[in-house]
């Protein structure tokens, strides 16, 4: 039975809802569909709807976005198919960061302790030169540090260290990476 209590209206505007809306039908016919060179193509359209995107972004065309007006994308780095970036708030790429294959980044989550469980967003950064791996998923509210490589399959819930090497569910520091840069 449905409970009225429980639910107070949309968590995002109507406005919200109409430009993603709008996002979806782009992002289906002039993003999913192009072909896998065209990263400025995407860049391009990325642009259009508000995401930052820096040079020599590579941003393949099965990528899922939520919401590109939350995104900032610095120079190199490389966003693989299959990545949900579920931006329902800010999501910040450094230079030269990887994130592979079906890993998904999200920022929105929701209060278990009152009623109608209400959204609650945190912004995720991810520092130049880190490596996010194959099929791991990133926490609402979570710092991924300079050069921190995160090991295929972990589940990130907590701030990682800068140039380490993390791994597990949960994610743990496992050992130091020698700087490269």
């Amino acid at each position: 039975m449905y409970n009225v209590n429980t639910f107070t209206g949309p968590s995002f505007s109507f406005a919200n809802r109409a430009m993603r809306y709008i996002w979806g039908l782009v992002h289906f016919i002039f993003f999913r569909y192009s072909p896998k060179p065209l990263h400025r193509w995407r860049s391009f359209i990325l642009r259009i709807f508000g995401a930052k995107v820096g040079r020599g972004v590579h941003v393949y065309p099965k990528v899922n976005i939520w919401a590109p007006w939350n995104l900032e994308l610095d120079d190199g780095c490389g966003i693989a198919n299959g990545v949900t970036l579920y931006s329902q708030d800010k999501i910040t790429i450094g230079k030269k960061v990887v994130i592979s294959q079906g890993s998904h980044l999200v920022t929105g989550t929701h209060d278990y302790r009152r009623a109608g469980f209400p959204l609650i967003t945190k912004p995720i950064i991810v520092n130049d030169e880190a490596w996010i791996a194959a099929e791991s998923f990133i926490h609402p509210g979570i710092i991924i540090g300079a050069g921190c490589i995160i090991g295929a399959r972990s589940v990130v819930i907590k701030n990682m260290p800068e140039w380490t090497i993390c791994s597990g569910h949960p994610c743990v520091p496992i050992k130091q990476r020698i700087q490269i840069s």
